[in-house]
Protein backbone atom coordinates (compact mmCIF):
# COMPACT_ATOMS: atom_id res chain seq x y z
CA UNK A 1 0.00 0.00 0.00
CA UNK A 2 2.73 2.49 0.93
CA UNK A 3 4.55 1.89 -2.34
CA UNK A 4 1.30 2.52 -4.22
CA UNK A 5 0.75 5.82 -2.37
CA UNK A 6 4.39 6.86 -2.85
CA UNK A 7 4.12 6.18 -6.61
CA UNK A 8 0.85 8.11 -6.94
CA UNK A 9 2.31 11.09 -5.09
CA UNK A 10 5.62 11.10 -6.98
CA UNK A 11 4.08 12.20 -10.25
CA UNK A 12 1.49 14.59 -8.85
CA UNK A 13 1.78 18.36 -9.31
CA UNK A 14 -0.36 20.02 -6.62
CA UNK A 15 -2.37 23.18 -7.16
CA UNK A 16 -1.04 25.96 -4.95
CA UNK A 17 -3.15 28.96 -3.96
CA UNK A 18 -1.67 32.46 -3.57
CA UNK A 19 -1.43 33.46 0.08
CA UNK A 20 -3.05 36.88 -0.33
CA UNK A 21 -5.63 37.34 2.44
CA UNK A 22 -4.93 33.99 4.10
CA UNK A 23 -2.63 32.74 6.85
CA UNK A 24 -0.25 29.86 6.15
CA UNK A 25 -0.66 26.42 7.72
CA UNK A 26 0.29 22.85 6.89
CA UNK A 27 -0.91 19.36 7.81
CA UNK A 28 0.24 15.78 7.30
CA UNK A 29 -2.02 13.06 5.94
CA UNK A 30 -0.31 10.21 7.78
CA UNK A 31 -0.48 6.51 7.04
CA UNK A 32 -0.04 4.38 10.14
CA UNK A 33 -0.05 0.59 10.20
CA UNK A 34 -2.13 -0.79 13.02
CA UNK A 35 -3.51 -4.31 13.45
CA UNK A 36 -1.95 -5.35 10.12
CA UNK A 37 -3.90 -2.69 8.19
CA UNK A 38 -3.17 0.85 7.02
CA UNK A 39 -4.96 3.64 8.85
CA UNK A 40 -4.98 7.41 8.56
CA UNK A 41 -4.34 9.46 11.68
CA UNK A 42 -6.72 12.26 12.68
CA UNK A 43 -6.98 14.27 15.85
CA UNK A 44 -9.96 15.67 17.68
CA UNK A 45 -8.92 19.19 18.59
CA UNK A 46 -9.12 20.28 22.21
CA UNK A 47 -12.32 22.11 23.19
CA UNK A 48 -10.18 24.79 24.86
CA UNK A 49 -8.77 26.05 21.54
CA UNK A 50 -10.13 29.30 20.10
CA UNK A 51 -10.27 28.15 16.47
CA UNK A 52 -11.80 24.88 15.25
CA UNK A 53 -12.20 23.57 18.81
CA UNK A 54 -13.60 20.04 19.01
CA UNK A 55 -13.25 19.56 15.25
CA UNK A 56 -11.40 16.69 13.60
CA UNK A 57 -8.32 17.41 11.53
CA UNK A 58 -5.01 16.06 10.40
CA UNK A 59 -1.98 16.75 12.60
CA UNK A 60 -0.62 20.17 11.69
CA UNK A 61 -1.10 23.85 12.27
CA UNK A 62 -0.05 27.43 11.66
CA UNK A 63 3.34 28.35 10.23
CA UNK A 64 5.76 29.94 12.68
CA UNK A 65 8.62 32.31 11.91
CA UNK A 66 11.26 29.63 12.52
CA UNK A 67 9.72 27.28 9.91
CA UNK A 68 11.78 27.50 6.72
CA UNK A 69 9.08 25.75 4.66
CA UNK A 70 5.51 24.62 5.10
CA UNK A 71 6.78 21.04 5.22
CA UNK A 72 8.83 22.12 8.26
CA UNK A 73 5.60 23.47 9.75
CA UNK A 74 3.78 20.16 9.26
CA UNK A 75 6.64 18.08 10.67
CA UNK A 76 7.09 20.39 13.68
CA UNK A 77 3.38 20.28 14.43
CA UNK A 78 3.27 16.47 14.21
CA UNK A 79 6.06 16.29 16.76
CA UNK A 80 4.42 18.86 19.07
CA UNK A 81 0.88 17.51 18.84
CA UNK A 82 1.32 13.74 18.77
CA UNK A 83 4.97 13.21 19.72
CA UNK A 84 6.28 11.77 16.44
CA UNK A 85 9.82 12.95 15.59
CA UNK A 86 10.31 14.14 12.02
CA UNK A 87 12.78 11.36 11.29
CA UNK A 88 9.97 8.84 11.90
CA UNK A 89 7.94 10.30 9.00
CA UNK A 90 8.55 9.38 5.37
CA UNK A 91 7.05 12.21 3.27
CA UNK A 92 5.71 11.11 -0.13
CA UNK A 93 4.52 14.43 -1.56
CA UNK A 94 2.08 17.31 -1.44
CA UNK A 95 -1.64 17.63 -2.16
CA UNK A 96 -3.57 20.67 -3.43
CA UNK A 97 -3.80 23.71 -1.15
CA UNK A 98 -7.14 24.02 0.65
CA UNK A 99 -8.75 27.08 2.24
CA UNK A 100 -10.69 27.43 5.47
CA UNK A 101 -13.48 29.92 5.08
CA UNK A 102 -14.25 30.80 8.70
CA UNK A 103 -10.66 31.26 9.92
CA UNK A 104 -8.89 32.36 6.70
CA UNK A 105 -6.15 29.74 6.56
CA UNK A 106 -4.48 28.31 3.51
CA UNK A 107 -3.68 24.69 4.35
CA UNK A 108 -0.86 22.95 2.51
CA UNK A 109 -1.37 19.18 2.98
CA UNK A 110 1.51 16.74 2.73
CA UNK A 111 1.21 12.95 2.55
CA UNK A 112 3.49 10.56 4.36
CA UNK A 113 3.77 7.45 6.47
CA UNK A 114 4.94 6.75 9.98
CA UNK A 115 7.68 4.22 10.52
CA UNK A 116 6.34 0.71 10.73
CA UNK A 117 6.02 -1.06 14.04
CA UNK A 118 4.34 -0.47 17.38
CA UNK A 119 4.21 3.16 18.38
CA UNK A 120 3.43 5.17 21.46
CA UNK A 121 2.00 8.62 20.84
CA UNK A 122 2.62 11.56 23.18
CA UNK A 123 -0.52 13.64 22.83
CA UNK A 124 -0.38 17.35 23.69
CA UNK A 125 -3.59 17.62 25.72
CA UNK A 126 -3.64 21.39 25.27
CA UNK A 127 -4.18 20.95 21.53
CA UNK A 128 -5.43 17.39 21.04
CA UNK A 129 -8.36 15.81 22.86
CA UNK A 130 -8.14 12.43 21.11
CA UNK A 131 -6.13 10.71 18.38
CA UNK A 132 -8.14 8.69 15.85
CA UNK A 133 -6.69 5.93 13.67
CA UNK A 134 -9.27 5.31 10.94
CA UNK A 135 -8.87 2.28 8.65
CA UNK A 136 -8.36 3.14 4.98
CA UNK A 137 -10.70 0.33 4.02
CA UNK A 138 -13.48 2.06 5.91
CA UNK A 139 -12.73 5.51 4.48
CA UNK A 140 -12.93 4.11 0.95
CA UNK A 141 -16.28 2.43 1.56
CA UNK A 142 -19.65 4.06 0.82
CA UNK A 143 -20.52 3.61 4.51
CA UNK A 144 -18.01 6.35 5.39
CA UNK A 145 -19.73 9.02 3.29
CA UNK A 146 -22.42 11.27 4.63
CA UNK A 147 -23.55 14.85 5.13
CA UNK A 148 -23.02 17.31 7.96
CA UNK A 149 -25.24 20.34 8.63
CA UNK A 150 -23.45 23.66 9.15
CA UNK A 151 -24.96 27.00 10.09
CA UNK A 152 -23.74 29.90 7.96
CA UNK A 153 -25.20 33.11 9.38
CA UNK A 154 -28.53 31.50 10.19
CA UNK A 155 -28.74 29.45 6.99
CA UNK A 156 -28.23 25.73 7.52
CA UNK A 157 -26.45 23.95 4.68
CA UNK A 158 -25.29 20.37 4.33
CA UNK A 159 -21.68 19.66 3.48
CA UNK A 160 -20.07 16.37 2.41
CA UNK A 161 -18.51 14.51 5.33
CA UNK A 162 -16.92 11.27 6.42
CA UNK A 163 -18.50 9.61 9.44
CA UNK A 164 -16.50 7.22 11.61
CA UNK A 165 -18.29 5.89 14.67
CA UNK A 166 -19.47 9.01 16.54
CA UNK A 167 -16.98 11.29 14.74
CA UNK A 168 -17.74 13.53 11.77
CA UNK A 169 -14.90 14.66 9.49
CA UNK A 170 -16.05 17.65 7.48
CA UNK A 171 -14.89 20.97 6.02
CA UNK A 172 -11.30 21.42 4.87
CA UNK A 173 -10.27 18.07 6.38
CA UNK A 174 -12.95 16.22 4.41
CA UNK A 175 -11.92 18.01 1.21
CA UNK A 176 -8.25 17.07 1.76
CA UNK A 177 -9.20 13.48 2.58
CA UNK A 178 -11.43 13.18 -0.47
CA UNK A 179 -8.65 14.46 -2.75
CA UNK A 180 -6.17 12.04 -1.19
CA UNK A 181 -8.50 9.08 -1.74
CA UNK A 182 -9.19 10.12 -5.35
CA UNK A 183 -5.54 10.66 -6.13
CA UNK A 184 -4.12 7.46 -4.76
CA UNK A 185 -7.16 5.34 -5.65
CA UNK A 186 -6.70 3.48 -2.42
CA UNK A 187 -7.17 -0.25 -2.81
CA UNK A 188 -7.34 -2.04 0.51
Amino acid sequence: MRDHVRLAMSGYRPAEIALEGYRDSAVLVLLHEQDDAEHLLFQVRSSSLLLHSGEIGFPGGRRQRDDDTLLDTALREVEEEIGVPRDHVDVFGQLDDTLTFSSNYRIRPYVGALSLGPREFAIDAGEVHELLAVPLAFLQSPAARGWYPIDRAGVVESTPAFIYREHVIWGATARILNRFLELVEVRV
